[in-house]
């Protein structure tokens, strides 16, 4: 085959690798040096020259090792499969945008009105479209604020509403979010300080009633997200706060916003309210299915203060998070909600085709019952009823290594791959990297 570039022979005949520029101006490396940058080109072509040194490959395969190595964009991130089974994958990213949120994204990253009105040509509200949609879903807020992820919301809270003072939360709710990062922790950064109530496992109305006093900013309400305890416990519920006399604010963390029948005791922002939460707090790309960010829900007085405090500026969203949390709100169900919905049985007569397909083919596949997991910190202990293609457990390396990526897991000895979290149309591209992981 012809690809472009003349390769370097040597006075006895052998074949020298070819210089950096010749490789460069080889036509598919031009071309891929014009749509991902020169340097991420070169840095490829640098690659595989070193590898021809080394002996790892023929001098006269450099420029096709780093076609092969070149990224699908100029960004380091590669796209992933997840097979894993847990719904949202906080190392993937948590939650897939849907088809709609993509497009607004796409439409949104060149120049938008975000912060200009047309019909006026003066200046707008920064995501009043996103805003109007949060309210629409949740009739129960009188307003709402958009920050850049849940913590980036607990923290505007505390800053707006308890700076010198005190936050009042139960010892049973100081947790960890992840990361090694902790409730306790990322509050007293604020300034705020924490007057801590109860015990690990009970905490009474009555011991949040007698720590609020002047010095009071707000009870904080945390729910534990990724644990449980379970056994002789008691802790206060926001209906049986709401009376004391302070603003509550309750961290739902999941992004809920309307109860979720199968998901019977994770928390969500209408409940919240209706029980009379003065203000909720919770992530936009978990249970939600939305980009990272950070929603503000609740009492107009108590969101006013916490969007115009100083802070909220360096807070703020941009304009493609705005475009894909309204898409979010108003488009169709999101990735998210179809896996967490999705038939076992159907789960299971997709993974008996594959699994079926993969055999003729002579790959070692069968089709096995698996248990899946909202993850991301949402409905701990949830366990939901799953199916998964089995293959030899050193497919699990080269699968992840392969093009796509794919992630499964490994029990017993084989690899699983969950489908609950695959969406039904990259069955074939789950399919094909199989058998590429058994062709190597």
């Amino acid at each position: 085959m012809d690809r472009g570039a003349v390769p370097v022979v040597a006075e006895d005949g052998r074949r020298r690798i070819a210089r950096t520029d010749v490789l460069l101006a080889e036509p598919r490396l031009a071309e891929a040096a014009g749509r991902l940058g020169r340097g991420v080109v070169k840095a490829a072509v640098v690659a595989a020259q070193r590898r021809a040194r080394a002996g790892e490959i023929p001098p006269g395969a450099v420029a096709d090792a780093a076609v092969a190595a070149l990224p699908v964009t100029a960004s380091g991130l590669r796209p992933v499969i997840n097979a894993t089974g847990v719904l949202l994958h906080t190392n993937l990213g948590r939650a897939p945008l849907s088809d709609a949120a993509r497009e607004a994204v796409a439409l949104a990253s060149g120049a938008t009105d975000v912060e200009l009105d047309l019909a006026t040509g003066r200046r707008a509200r920064r995501g009043r479209s996103a805003l109007a949609a949060l309210a629409e879903r949740v009739p129960q807020a009188e307003a709402a604020h958009v920050v850049n992820n849940g913590a980036a919301a607990l923290v505007l809270a505390a800053v707006a509403l308890a700076p010198g003072r005190e936050i009042v939360i139960s010892r049973g709710e100081m947790v960890e979010i992840g990361d090694g990062f902790r409730i306790p922790e990322l509050l007293a950064a604020t300034g705020a300080r924490l007057r801590e109530v109860g015990t690990t496992n009970r905490t009474t109305p009555d011991d949040y009633a007698a720590a609020v006093g002047e010095e009071t900013g707000f009870i904080l309400k945390v729910h534990p997200s990724n644990f449980r305890i379970e056994g002789f416990t008691r802790g206060a519920d926001v209906a049986e706060l709401a009376g004391l006399g302070v603003p509550v604010v309750a961290d739902i963390g999941s992004g809920l916003l309307a109860h979720e029948p199968l998901l019977p005791d994770e928390p969500d922002a209408a409940s919240m309210l209706k029980a009379g939460a003065h203000l909720v707090t919770a992530s936009g790309d978990k249970l939600l299915g939305g980009p990272q960010c950070g929603l503000v829900l609740g009492r107009q007085d108590l969101v006013r203060r916490l969007a115009r405090h100083p802070l909220a500026r360096a807070l703020r969203v941009g304009k493609m998070t705005l475009a894909a949390l309204e898409a979010t709100l108003r488009g169709p169900r999101t990735p998210a909600e179809e896996a967490l919905h999705a038939d076992a049985a159907a789960l299971r007569e997709r993974a008996e085709r594959i699994a079926a397909r993969l055999r003729d083919g002579g790959v070692d596949a069968v089709a096995v019952d698996s248990e899946a997991a909202v993850g991301g910190g949402g409905a701990p202990g949830v366990v939901l009823p799953s199916a998964a293609v089995s293959v030899p457990e050193h497919y699990a390396v080269r699968l992840r290594r392969g093009a796509p990526a794919v992630m499964g897991r490994v029990e017993d000895g084989r690899c699983l791959l969950d489908l609950r979290p695959v969406p039904p149309e990259r069955d074939g591209d789950l399919a094909a990297a199989i058998r590429a992981a058994a062709a190597r």
